[in-house]
Parts: C-alpha cells; structure tokens; sequence
C-alpha cells in the first residue's frame, strides 16, 4: 500500500459544535409554528422535506435552513404565519450566524500531531461566509495545507481535490463525523476514513450505505484523542 500522504478533516460537529445549535433553532422555529396549528402538524417532518428539495437550489447551511423555515412556515400555516413571526425566524438566522466557535475537546492537540507526522487539509461545506468566519475564529487556520469550502462533498468533489492535491486516494484519510459526507464518498474512491462520530446528526447526514469491501478501510474512533494511534495504524497496514 502507498504510504499516507495527506489527511483531509471536516469542520463542524468534527473540529467544533454546530448541530447542537442548528437543532436548538429548529426546535424554536417549531414552537413559533404551534402557535398555528392545532395537535401534531408534523413540523420537523415537513421541514426536512422542504430543507432536502431546496439543497439543490439554496445548498447547505444558515441561510439555506432559514429560507426553507420560511417557506414551511408558509406552508404549514396556510398562510397565515405573521410578518412579526416571520421576522423571529430571520432573527434564529442571525443567532446562528453569530454563534460561538466552540472547539470539541482535544481536536487542537489532535490535528497538530497528525500534521507533525503529514499535511492536513481541510475540507467542509455550507455557506461561504459563514464557514471562513468559523475557519478564522477557531484559530486553526496555520495548521492546515489547503482550506477548502465546497458546495458539496460527494464523489466528483473528493476526486477532483485529491487530483489538485496530486493525491492518489490510497494515500488519503478523511476523518470526519458524517457517513455520508465525509466517509463513505472517500471509501468509494479507494481512501481511507476516520469516522469520528458526534452526538448529534442532522437526519440527511445519516443517510449513507458502506459496502463491506469499503469498511475495512474505516475506523470509528471514540474520541479526537485517538486519531494519532488510528493513523499509525493505517501506516502500519
């Protein structure tokens, strides 16, 4: 096997909090829309199915979430959701613009002993502003090679990063929280994962099917504090 030559991470919820906060504005959008509806108008539901339609057009993140809050509110009310209400909803939008960088414990210890050993990028998705705003406050930014911000992370973004990157995949480990996101793609394309799971996950983020063949290329880790012994690991395979 080639030696590792690069290790990508993801951001939120594996460097730092960020579902803790996007559900805590879910569960408030919730309570506006029950002042509307009589009994169980299966809001969260409807929501993600409204959040899941909009990605293609809006894409990931604050701004996309509260433009589909708006759009089910609308819809679950039948109209009838206050312009006050309604501006409450933007207000949960801003709130989660301006929410703390709250690194997970023991992510900074963890990222600089990896990138002792070789380069780290880093790679996450979502709005633009938003994530260079919580790249810049982290204060991690010197540790990594390359930033990257894409609008999503499948197949076709990881093989083209890992081709600018001159990286072939079996010399590449993601470590990241999400199946989907940051795992599975990799796994397909012949690298390897460090599945890093957080407490919380956002529902389309747990939508992710690994083949057999692809899990022995994987470890799920219990902590940040492990990552160093698990990339030995890979070396030593």
């Amino acid at each position: 096997m080639p030696s590792i030559r690069m290790v990508g991470f993801d951001a939120d919820d594996t460097l730092w909090r960020s579902q803790d906060y996007f559900d805590q504005a879910q569960r408030d959008f919730e309570a506006i829309i029950a002042g509307y509806v009589n009994g169980d108008a299966r809001t969260s539901e409807r929501l993600y199915a409204v959040e899941k339609a909009n990605l293609a057009v809006f894409g990931y993140g604050v701004k996309g979430m509260t433009l589909s809050m708006i759009e089910s509110a609308i819809d679950i009310t039948a109209g009838r959701i206050s312009g006050a209400d309604v501006h409450r909803i933007v207000a949960l939008a801003k709130a989660l613009l301006r929410h703390p960088v709250e690194l997970l414990p023991g992510v900074r210890e963890a990222v600089q002993a990896v990138a002792a050993t070789v380069p780290v990028v880093l790679i996450t998705k979502g709005d633009l502003f938003h994530q260079e705003a919580k790249v810049r406050e982290s204060g991690m930014s010197s540790l990594f090679r390359r930033i990257e911000i894409v609008s999503e992370k499948d197949v076709p973004t990881y093989r083209r990063l890992l081709e600018e990157f001159e990286v072939a995949p079996a010399e590449f480990v993601m470590v990241g929280n999400s199946l989907r996101s940051d795992i599975a793609p990799v796994l397909e394309l012949g690298g390897w994962g460090l599945h890093l799971p957080y407490h919380l996950t956002w529902e389309h983020e747990r939508e992710a099917t690994l083949s057999a063949g692809d899990q022995v290329r994987m470890a799920t880790l219990g902590s940040a504090a492990e990552l160093p012994a698990a990339l030995r690991s890979i070396l030593a395979a």
